[in-house]
């Protein structure tokens, strides 16, 4: 099997100005005040809007952003509204394929201290709890009991995947306008969220706030 840290890939190309000034100019019509626009006012008139909640004019534009994480944590993705999702399927994809290192591959909590990289069923291992060496056993032998549904006993993949575990690698494309993205943050780093979606979510938030601050910067 092989473990992986979780990661983000931002797919959108973002050109700051240019975004921000679609949104300004949708902003001002509603105002009809395009007369007021100039070479620096889409700053101070989306931190305006934003403030004073009139989020609709922020939908104009959208971000993609491509997860590597767990099955559990896709789970909690999916649930958000007004998204669109696009997720590698474990009904489809067959993971005693070479094309998939004829192995699964898994992420590694947070609270789990291991090095990512290949690891069998030999190789020696002692982590630092109780806990976490149960963690490790029971995904090697949820890989042994898939490749064994599939390769002997000629199961598809898509009823072996029954013995997958939450902790399973899963790749899952996020396209969410800017109103929705900051619904996203404001939940998903807030203290009480998850602590595997907050590993992967402050950094994107922090990522987002170097690149259009205007948008994200009042979000903690």
């Amino acid at each position: 099997m092989f473990l992986v840290k979780p990661s983000f890939n931002v797919i959108t190309d973002i050109q700051p100005e240019t975004m921000l000034r679609k949104i300004e100019k949708a902003g001002r019509l509603c105002y009809k005040s395009e007369e007021k626009i100039d070479k620096d006012s889409y700053k101070s008139f989306i931190k305006g809007i934003i403030k004073r909640g009139h989020l609709s004019v922020i939908e104009h534009e959208n971000i993609s952003v491509l997860f590597v994480t767990d099955r559990g944590i896709s789970h909690e993705l999916v649930r958000h509204r007004l998204a669109s999702f696009s997720e590698q399927s474990t009904r489809y994809c067959n993971f005693a394929k070479k094309k998939f290192g004829n192995q699964l591959t898994f992420v590694i909590p947070p609270w789990i201290d291991i090095t990512p990289g290949n690891y069998t069923h030999s190789t020696p291992i002692d982590l630092e709890s109780k806990g976490a060496n149960i963690w490790f056993k029971s995904l090697l032998h949820s890989e042994l009991q898939y490749m064994d549904l599939i390769i002997n006993q000629k199961w598809t993949a898509e009823k072996a995947r029954s013995v997958l575990p939450n902790s399973l690698k899963t790749e899952i494309m996020v396209t969410c306008n800017i109103r929705e993205w900051r619904h996203v943050f404001q939940m998903r780093t807030d203290k009480a969220a998850h602590p595997q979606i907050r590993e992967i979510m402050k950094p994107l938030l922090q990522h987002l706030q170097t690149k259009l601050p205007v948008l994200f910067d009042d979000i903690n």
